[in-house]
């Protein structure tokens, strides 16, 4: 994950303007977060993804990691102001799931499992933590294998359709949600792949033409119930690759401090086929056989703050290091993502609060964790966030 889109009229023409807000029917609250003399026209929101929704499938039971009162409680406490919450698009429709989805099941929402996300919502909203809702698996669509899709998001308009429809109902049911507390993000990490069940298949840009029509079309969907609400794209190329097609569009954009791969998802298993092929990560230094530091970062980016001095949002939805990357490593590279996010005025989000690439319990094996309340706590990441 990103971002949001803001209406045209209140994006700032150029980095150094200060063109004020008009022809809107609301107040909006939102400053434009200027760093380094370039202005984001969206919040440097700092905060966590956070994934009670992320999987098709929901838990049997009370699941450990559900994100409780006293996580926001924390973040708040800690200065961050943002939760963004990847939804699988299954667990809040009703279908029989020892059967593959069908596109009849996909309309079929249900409505107490909405009322389950809500509560999330508002109770982060609760500590001031706005929230950026997620479609992680998007009819149709996702990053991830291991749910069979009845049609592709990118080629059938079936699956544009049921896309849109679920924007719509999102929007309608959180359409007296301000600006402030919720933004919308359409589907994460956009590619272009043929066989979604292959988690190792060759993954393609999304055309820009149609990736323009679904964004597009979507936000004109969403803003029939609240004209001024924030809505995000994540960038192409699995989120790497900013979108030039829809940069004149009301719609911000979201990156992602996932580079190097090397670095971020050193020995993934979703990543890797045979983990031990990975590469030893170093930061900086060669891995690979490809020589990676500060300046590789500053180029990555380049595109990103171009599109900030452009008027865009910009946000980087999804960051951080899987557990298995040594942690001085990780903190090394991280320290420059954030260094050079934080210098353009973009925020980030965290993956993810509690868990493997959390600040809490995340099972790294070379970190000297800090007991806090019954969690294991790394202290140095969260000293350098707060530094960010």
């Amino acid at each position: 994950m990103d971002f949001n889109s803001i209406n045209r009229r209140s994006f700032l023409k150029t980095a150094g303007a200060a063109t004020a807000l008009i022809g809107m029917t609301r107040k909006l609250s939102f400053a434009s977060t200027a760093m380094a003399g370039i202005t984001n026209p969206i919040p440097r929101w700092r905060g966590f993804n956070l994934l009670d929704y992320f999987s098709p499938m929901a838990p049997k039971g009370k699941s450990s990691s559900a994100t409780t009162e006293d996580d926001f409680r924390w973040m708040a406490d800690w200065g961050f102001d943002f939760v963004r919450i990847p939804m699988a698009y299954p667990r809040y429709i009703k279908y029989d799931p020892t059967k593959d989805v069908t596109p009849e099941d996909v309309l079929n929402i249900d409505e107490k499992a909405v009322d389950g996300i809500v509560q999330l919502i508002d109770l982060a909203n609760k500590y001031k933590l706005h929230v950026s809702l997620n479609l992680h698996r998007a009819p149709g669509y996702c990053v991830n294998a291991g749910f069979n899709e009845p049609y592709n998001l990118w080629k059938d308009e079936a699956a544009q359709d049921a896309f849109k429809f679920h924007w719509e109902m999102w929007a309608k049911r959180l359409k007296d949600y301000s600006r402030e507390n919720v933004s919308f993000d359409l589907v994460n990490e956009p590619s272009l792949r043929e066989n979604m069940n292959d988690q190792f298949g060759d993954r393609k840009t999304v055309p820009g033409a149609i990736y323009r029509k679904v964004a597009k079309e979507t936000a004109e969907a969403i803003r029939k119930y609240n004209p001024a609400r924030i809505v995000v794209a994540d960038g192409n190329d699995v989120g790497s690759s900013v979108i030039p097609e829809i940069a004149d569009l009301e719609i911000a954009q979201s990156c992602r401090g996932y580079f190097p791969h090397y670095i971020s998802h050193y020995r993934a298993p979703w990543v890797y086929k045979n983990p031990d092929t990975a590469p030893m990560p170093v930061w900086p230094g060669t891995i690979d056989n490809k020589y990676f530091g500060r300046e590789s970062l500053e180029k990555f980016y380049e595109p990103w703050i171009d599109l900030v001095k452009k008027g865009v949002g910009v946000h980087c939805g999804e960051c951080g290091c899987w557990r298995e990357t040594p942690h001085e490593v990780f903190l090394a590279w991280f320290g420059d993502v954030l260094d050079i996010l934080t210098q353009n005025g973009i925020g980030y989000a965290l993956w993810n609060f509690r868990g493997d690439f959390g600040m809490l319990d995340s099972g790294r094996k070379d970190v000297e964790y800090e007991d806090w309340h019954g969690h294991k706590l790394d202290r140095k990441m969260l000293t350098m966030l707060q530094k960010y």
